[in-house]
Formats: structure tokens, C-alpha cells, sequence
């Protein structure tokens, strides 16, 4: 069963606090999709990814691109598995696959978003209900995680 995490964005935007979140997936040897709910945004965030730090590179594309199976990160629209990927990032309130596919599925969402706050608490008991084990990770004021549940 695949581990379930929320990450509760409450200091920082998902461009400051994505990049570092894939960062360390991909130090970890992990495969990772981020789906998002539309193309502009994929594309902003693919956009992003390429300079949100000059000391730094995030190997990635697209599920627009060339090759987007060999991506070690994936920006995708759709819920499909196209890298072959052992994590999945849910952002932007986008619709989750079924989890069962994945290591570890992690939802991040804007708590200044009503939308975005509310779909996340719905997935929260949905699968709760389900019996998956989940966890509940929330900025502190310096923008650092800490586990609330």
C-alpha cells in the first residue's frame, strides 16, 4: 500500500517549495510524476524547474516532450504513469490516480486556496476511509515541515 502524504503550504508558494521536495526524490534514486491540472500550468512549472536555482539542476520534462518515459521527473496532465514512476505529486488540486501504483503519493496544496484546502481535506477522508496510512506535514512560520499528523 502506498504511503500518503499532504504537504499544507502556508508561508511559501508551490514554486519555492516543489523544486526541493523533487530535489531530494531524485537524490533518492526515486522516479517521480507531478501532475498538475492543466498545460499552462505544467508548462509554468516546467518553465520553473529550469532556473528556480543557478547552483542547481532538476533533470525533467514533460508529458508534452520528446521522450517523456526517460524523464526522471515528469510534468504531466494525465494520471497515466509514463516514466514509470515509484512517487507521485499532486499539485494545483489536480485529480489523483489510484494510488495503489506508487511507493508514495503526495498531495501539496495552497492553504490560502479554499479550492485547493477543501479537495485536500476530501481526498483525506476518502482515503482515510479507504484504510491507506496517512500523514499530514504543515509549514512552520520559517517555511520548514513539521509533521502535524
Amino acid at each position: 500500500m502506498a504511503e500518503i502524504l499532504f504537504y499544507h503550504l502556508t508561508e511559501s508558494k508551490l514554486e519555492d517549495a516543489l523544486p526541493p521536495l523533487l530535489e531530494k526524490s531524485v537524490e533518492r534514486g526515486w522516479r517521480v510524476a507531478v501532475q498538475t491540472a492543466d498545460p499552462a500550468r505544467r508548462d509554468a512549472l516546467d518553465t520553473h524547474l529550469w532556473t528556480w536555482r543557478d547552483e542547481s539542476f532538476l533533470p525533467h520534462g514533460t508529458d508534452a516532450g520528446e521522450a517523456p518515459e526517460g524523464q526522471p521527473v515528469l510534468i504531466s496532465i494525465v494520471p497515466d504513469n509514463i516514466n514509470g514512476a515509484t512517487v507521485r505529486f499532486i499539485v494545483d488540486g489536480a485529480e489523483p490516480p489510484d494510488a495503489l501504483g506508487y511507493d508514495r503519493l503526495v498531495f501539496v496544496f495552497d492553504g490560502h486556496d479554499q479550492e485547493q484546502l477543501e479537495g485536500a481535506r476530501g481526498q483525506w477522508k476518502k482515503l482515510k476511509a479507504e484504510g491507506h496510512k496517512l500523514t499530514y506535514w504543515q509549514q512552520t512560520n520559517e517555511g520548514r515541515w513539521e509533521k502535524k499528523a
